[in-house]
């Protein structure tokens, strides 16, 4: 039996290896627990500062950026207010000019037409005198004929050619006012 107690399983190794080897991974675990464990920790905690800090600057970066566009929004508000003030503007402007430039227009066109008016009445005036004194000069000269003699005297030459000229205007009237009322009848 003592061969039997001797005896070892094959499984478990001998005592003095575990002892050993107790010993060794204490040494080990002393260094593990005295300088890497710490070491591993100091990083760990740099690395967890360095992302908390990293996601503290991504959340003001968000926060400046949601600002920025909040801004940036309320100067394009602002942007199309103005160019629609500016727009209203400028077509109250244009509406003036026209307005203006239709006013001259018209004032210009009474003007000229007011002087057409003028120098046709001028035109119509000096060509009556005109006329008067061609028909004159030529009642005088039918005087003349018909009487059978010259009729010198200026007097009497004016005399008969007002004379002609006033009938000559008494027929033009009479002729006017029959063509009128002809036409009033008419209609």
């Amino acid at each position: 039996m003592l061969l039997a107690e001797t005896e070892q399983n094959p499984l478990l190794p001998a005592d003095y290896d575990i002892i050993w080897s107790l010993v060794a991974v204490a040494i080990i675990a002393f260094f593990m627990v005295k300088y890497a464990v710490p070491r591993l920790t100091q990083v760990l905690d740099e690395r967890a500062e360095k992302i908390e800090h990293g996601l503290t600057q991504a959340d003001r970066a968000e926060k400046a950026a949601a600002e920025a566009e909040k801004r940036i929004a309320a100067e394009l508000n602002e942007a199309r207010r103005e160019a629609a003030e500016v727009r209203e503007r400028a077509q109250e402007e244009g509406k003036q000019i026209v307005a203006e430039a239709r006013d001259k227009a018209q004032a210009e066109a009474d003007r000229v037409t007011e002087n057409a008016t003028r120098q046709i009445e001028a035109d119509r005036q000096a060509a009556q005198i005109s006329l008067r004194a061609d028909v004159g000069m030529l009642a005088s000269e039918l005087a003349s004929r018909i009487v059978g003699e010259s009729v010198n005297d200026q007097a009497l030459q004016s005399r008969v050619i007002d004379r002609f000229l006033d009938e000559l205007d008494n027929t033009e009237s009479v002729g006017a006012t029959g063509s009128q009322t002809r036409a009033g009848q008419e209609a």
